[in-house]
């Protein structure tokens, strides 16, 4: 009896909070922003007084200062600001917390913080993306979280905490040998960070499984340790087979969902090619030869430039002379694959980089190396969304898209920098977060 009453005021007690959650006749809420300068996502200049009218979570239109806005609309005045589409991440960690090398480094974060610890962790992850302007994530791999991005991204659409869009990759996978945790005793059965597999069946096997569990990319490990030889050349030690490849590839296209490959150089980079691999992660040295496979193959590149110029260790270690040509390498393939016109979107690492980081300052590197301030910025709305399969949708000021819309104080055309000081988000139609002064 006294578990049926319990019941009951549960029931109710859900009921009301359900209710309280629920937005009020979105599809008759009206928001107008204002924009002094709209930088559209898609073209190739910015237009100044223009207003942005939002119903419900989606972009209804785009007009002239001079547009009539109907008397019931709440307006948002950006006139002092540059308007952007929310930007988006392609490559992210939020189980990962910086691997600082001081406090344990990556082995650390999975044998000391727990499950519950990890997911807080990563609450705060996503949070903090979100204030920067990121309202979308691609996350590949939660490094021995399990399943946890999705659950994250659950809570996240309904309404349980604050966060971006985001498509998970769950645990990714590698092969024995190609993956941390490394250097145990051999007699311990260590955690490992991501699910190793050895041979097709088993390729096959762990797409299905992370695929049954909700993953919207797989991620699969094509290289994993590297070093310099004794010619100062960056060697890969390659992972998973063609074979074992072509299975996962195989497999994660049949459920038409896509497979990204961390791929630093060397024979594991040209396995991922052939293999049908859809995104190169990282590609920190590719080929005149490799480049114009990608571009023949229309492979997505996402080159993560800011973790390979930090945290060096000593010039005269083999992990320092690593390290350095990682760097020198990577500036060479991205200017390379600049030149070729190859698809290439932004993304910063960011868990192997602390997340106190700013998530923008990517942008000075793709800058940097030659990238024009619009094309970078289209790398993370537009041309994203198109790899994401979201073309029109996010990534994109337009009608239709979803009203995810942040400002800046500045021009990011002029001074790509400003974009590491968001100051307005919006995302599905709802204002996160809002600095710009009146």
């Amino acid at each position: 009896m006294k578990k049926s009453v319990g019941l009951t005021i549960l029931l109710g007690l859900s009921v009301i909070v359900v209710r309280a959650q629920a937005p009020a006749a979105p599809s008759e809420r009206i928001t107008v922003v204002r924009a002094g300068v709209l930088i559209d996502g898609t073209s190739d200049s910015a237009r100044k007084n223009q207003l942005i009218f939002v119903r419900g979570n989606r972009i209804e239109k785009v007009a002239d200062a001079s547009a009539q806005i109907p008397a019931e609309a709440t307006v948002i005045d950006l006139s002092s600001a540059t308007v952007l589409p929310g930007l988006i991440d392609s490559h992210t960690h939020i189980f990962l917390w910086g691997e600082d090398p001081a406090k344990g480094g990556y082995d650390e974060n999975i044998l000391k913080a727990g499950i519950a610890l990890r997911a807080a962790r990563a609450t705060f992850a996503c949070r903090r993306a979100l204030e920067q302007g990121f309202t979308t994530l691609r996350d590949l791999e939660t490094e021995g979280a399990g399943y946890g991005d999705i659950e994250i991204k659950q809570a996240i659409e309904e309404g349980t905490i604050p966060g971006p869009r985001i498509f998970g990759a769950t645990r990714a996978i590698s092969t024995t040998g190609g993956y941390n945790l490394e250097g145990y005793a051999p007699e311990l059965e260590m955690p490992k960070g991501a699910q190793l597999v050895d041979g097709p069946v088993e390729a096959r096997k762990a797409a299905r499984q992370q695929l049954e569990h909700g993953a919207d990319w797989i991620k699969v490990y094509m290289t994993h340790r590297s070093w310099v030889d004794q010619q100062g050349k960056l060697v890969s030690q390659p992972t998973l087979t063609l074979e074992e490849l072509k299975a996962v590839v195989d497999e994660t296209h049949g459920w038409g969902k896509k497979v990204a490959c961390h791929a630093y150089n060397g024979i594991g980079l040209q396995r991922a090619l052939d293999g049908g691999c859809d995104s190169i992660e990282h590609g920190l040295e590719i080929t005149d030869a490799q480049i114009a496979q990608m571009a023949k193959q229309g492979t997505w590149y996402c080159p993560t430039i800011s973790p390979y110029y930090g945290d060096w260790a000593p010039a005269d270690t083999p992990g320092g002379k690593r390290d350095r040509a990682r760097a020198a390498v990577h500036e060479g393939s991205f200017k390379k694959a600049l030149h070729a016109r190859l698809k290439i979107v932004f993304g910063t690492d960011i868990g192997g980089m602390p997340w106190t980081d700013s998530m923008a300052q990517e942008f000075q590197r793709m800058v940097g190396f030659g990238m024009t301030p619009m094309d970078a910025i289209r790398s993370a709305t537009s041309r994203a969304a198109e790899m994401l399969d979201m073309k029109g949708e996010i990534g994109v000021l337009a009608p239709g898209a979803f009203a995810d819309i942040v400002a800046v104080t500045g021009d990011p055309l002029k001074d790509v920098g400003v974009l590491e000081h968001v100051r307005f988000v919006m995302k599905d139609g709802a204002v996160f977060k809002h600095e710009i002064a009146k």
